[in-house]
């Protein structure tokens, strides 16, 4: 007797069906409004209409962005009914290919809030920057009636996602606001927003170390043409890259007695895996052992410049269980041992080596 064959359910059913069944509603109110039947874009994305009338249901990634772009095609409507009037296919498209030029992602960001006032002035976007946090702000002009929350995450999501892959990093949150009480849905919301989360704020909006509106765009003409081709699930999907991490750890590493620290340690300082943490700093050629000795090398060159301990002491002070170990290791950074380098810069100018080579 042959054992019976599991069939594997079609590719939109698979994953994790984390997405509320409220942004599935969304979309069959644009098709209602346009005076249109949703249910070829319901079919076309396997989701069972059944599950309209369950405010618990979720679907997955994978059915949402099927559905989202099947109807934003047929209603030709990228807005898909939030706003006074149409935004035809390709509006979007039209803006990431507006900042893509841009020397860097602050600059790239700027750019998308201004342009988007022409496609539509219902919402507004802006960028604040304040000494070390960037506020991505969504301003409500015109009642959105029940596209309110739908329309403010999604656009959200774009801005997000379009600045990661315009970097090719992942930009961790540290905050995200919306300006609404929080939904029966409302634990999806740190699948979408992973970070500290608050509602009933006066407006919506996503905060991130300003520190990555300085990186540059990483992508041309034809990488945004392939993008195009499949963008939505950048609302959807994490980013893995970090292009911020190797500076983290250089900060982490930076604090009194964290030069030493096990990769447990860092990996932990800074929210993320053992593995995701060697993973990263690998991609941006790096390691952590190089980074623990170039701030093992900077922390033992400022104490043999601006203190009298001896070196036996700034051995111990920069994480070495001996004085010898650490010798052979300065001059492996330096090219010099610790004393001769004290000498010298004592008694006239060092030789180039405030920091030791990259592994």
């Amino acid at each position: 007797m042959k054992t019976p064959r599991h069939e594997l359910p079609p590719p939109s059913r698979r994953g994790r069906a984390a997405t509320p069944i409220a942004f599935i509603r969304a979309i069959v109110q644009a098709y209602r409004r346009y005076g249109l039947d949703p249910a070829g874009a319901m079919q076309v994305a396997d989701i069972d209409p059944a599950l309209l009338d369950d405010a618990a249901a979720r679907v997955t990634a994978a059915q949402m962005e099927v559905i989202s772009g099947h109807a934003m095609q047929e209603l030709d409507d990228e807005a898909l009914g939030w706003f006074s009037r149409r935004l035809p296919w390709g509006s979007y498209g039209m803006l990431c290919r507006a900042s893509l030029g841009s020397p860097n992602l602050g600059v790239a960001l700027k750019r998308w809030c201004r342009h988007h006032l022409l496609l539509t002035d219902d919402v507004a976007l802006g960028l604040e920057v304040g000494k070390s946090a960037a506020t991505l702000a969504l301003v409500v002009r015109r009642p959105l009636g029940e596209m309110h929350e739908f329309c403010q995450v999604t656009l959200l999501r774009y801005v997000l996602g379009y600045a990661c892959w315009a970097i090719d990093s992942r930009i961790p949150l540290l905050e995200s606001r919306f300006p609404f009480p929080a939904p029966p849905h409302a634990d999806a919301y740190p699948l979408m927003f992973p970070g500290p989360l608050r509602f009933d704020a006066d407006c919506a909006a996503i905060s991130f170390d300003a520190r990555y509106l300085d990186l540059p765009i990483r992508r041309d003409e034809a990488a945004l043409r392939a993008m195009l081709q499949r963008a939505l699930p950048l609302t959807v999907l994490q980013y893995r890259r970090d292009r911020l991490l190797v500076e983290g750890v250089r900060r982490f590493l930076r604090e009194p007695g964290a030069a030493a620290a096990t990769a447990d340690i860092v990996a932990a300082g800074l929210h993320v895996s053992v593995r995701t943490l060697h993973r990263q700093l690998h991609e941006e050629g790096s390691s952590l052992q190089a980074l623990k000795d170039e701030a093992r090398c900077d922390r033992a060159i400022e104490l043999l410049n601006r203190s009298q301990r001896s070196i036996k002491q700034i051995s111990a002070l920069v994480g070495f269980r001996n004085e010898k170990s650490f010798a052979r290791a300065f001059r492996g950074w330096t090219g010099v041992p610790p004393q001769t380098f004290r000498e010298r810069k004592v008694g006239g100018p060092a030789p180039d080596a405030s920091t030791p080579p990259a592994a």
